[in-house]
């Protein structure tokens, strides 16, 4: 039986999850390919540390001893930074390797020139690991996309910010204090700005975005937003009104147009997100003839990742050719999406406003109203202290009423 070659750039917890699960899968991965995976050298940042890794294996600190290897067939990116990640992956498709990234930033920045540069070389890419862990949103998209039409798509990229919302919630914790409990279960970095401020979740958006439209939604366009502004006191009064904080990704084609935004929104007992809870992650997919598909799953650790690289090198190595990823979703105006009213969660409103559409009063400052979101942006630019969370799914009014204050 041929073998096929894979070099492991980084051995890190990613890393060593993928280079423990073909060791421990290469009778089932021997099976489906056909072929022998046998992992030929590791890329390290110290030689010296000790490392579980067979001795037959290349480990080396210098990327140009594994492009040098006469036969290599496919790498795995599985290191962090934009750089020299990218320049490495470049060169590997150059030396006509597969490759497979779990690198979620550098892949946002650069992967339209890595897909195109290995659409020019005949080599195959994979990057389900870069999107929500261990859930097989990629490979799922591109089933899809085979007929169906995906016009939306929803998701909870960021398992560090779901489990800081479900801690305020569940245990009434402060922001401050769900956050070092997260730092301290290994879930946040000492510097969690990329979780908490949405940027981690923004690169995987952008993405998603490439892959199930074929475009990218303008940079400057898309609405970001973290969740260090939500407090106790909105998740306590959401949670009496059977709501609930998830930071959500919203990707949406209007025309010819990606539009996108990422930001915490509520959601309903009804909504597929509602049970979503702690570290994991979750997409919902809007489509044409299936309708709408949630997965959900672990967004990250060592094995939910590792399955996704996995998934990714049998891909590669049944060498399916890259095929356009660009749907037709219903021609819609972004204008008159943002005429569309909605439910929103109105924390701070402290004067008086006539012609509101309230739904719900919680307290004297927090509301629920029905309003477009032309409208909401109009009344926070009347009070710059309030916090605005549209509700999401299906939302059962309790009383009507026009709030005079």
């Amino acid at each position: 039986m041929s073998v096929i070659k894979v070099a492991i750039l980084g051995f890190g917890t990613v890393g060593e999850g993928v280079y423990k699960t073909i060791q421990s899968h290469r009778d089932e991965l021997s099976a489906v390919l056909g072929k022998k995976v046998e992992v030929v050298a590791v890329l390290v940042r110290n030689k010296q540390k000790s490392r579980n890794i067979a001795e037959s294996v290349l480990v080396t600190t210098d990327f140009n001893d594994i492009l040098q290897l006469p036969e290599l067939d496919v790498v795995v990116e599985a290191i962090v930074d934009r750089e020299p990640t990218f320049t490495m992956l470049k060169q590997s498709i150059q030396k006509g390797c597969h490759i497979i990234t779990a690198n979620k930033e550098m892949f946002a920045h650069h992967g339209q020139e890595l897909l195109e540069l290995a659409e020019n070389q005949h080599i195959s890419v994979g990057f389900e690991a870069t999107v929500a862990g261990g859930i097989p949103i990629i490979q799922t998209l591109r089933q899809l996309l085979k007929i169906n039409r995906v016009s939306e798509i929803h998701g909870i990229l960021n398992g560090t910010s779901n489990f800081i919302l479900t801690e305020m919630r569940e245990k009434k914790q402060s922001f401050k204090d769900a956050l070092l409990i997260a730092q301290e279960k290994g879930y946040a970095e000492a510097d969690p700005t990329n979780d908490v401020e949405g940027l981690d979740a923004f690169y995987k958006t952008i993405i998603l975005s490439r892959i199930a439209f074929g475009v990218e939604p303008e940079e400057h366009n898309v609405e970001l937003e973290g969740i260090t502004a939500i407090s106790s006191e909105q998740i306590v009064a959401a949670e009496v009104l059977g709501l609930k904080f998830k930071h959500v990704a919203v990707i949406q084609k209007t025309g010819t147009k990606v539009t996108a935004k990422i930001k915490p929104v509520l959601v309903g007992t009804s909504h597929p997100f509602y049970h979503v809870e702690g570290v994991e992650n979750a997409v919902n997919v809007h489509s044409d003839i299936v309708g709408s598909i949630t997965l959900q799953g672990p967004g990250a650790g060592m094995f939910p990742t590792a399955s996704a690289v996995i998934e990714d090198l049998v891909y590669v190595c049944q060498n399916q050719s890259r095929k356009s990823m660009v749907i037709n979703a219903p021609s819609q105006s972004v204008n008159l999406k943002e005429q569309m009213k909605e439910y929103w969660f109105i924390q701070g409103l402290n004067k008086e406003y006539k012609n509101i559409n309230l739904i719900e009063r919680i307290d004297h400052e927090t509301v629920i109203i029905e309003a477009a979101k032309l409208e909401v942006e109009k009344l926070k630019g009347y009070n710059l202290g309030i916090h605005a969370y549209p509700i999401i799914g299906d939302y059962v009014k309790v009383r009507k009423g026009l709030l005079v204050i």
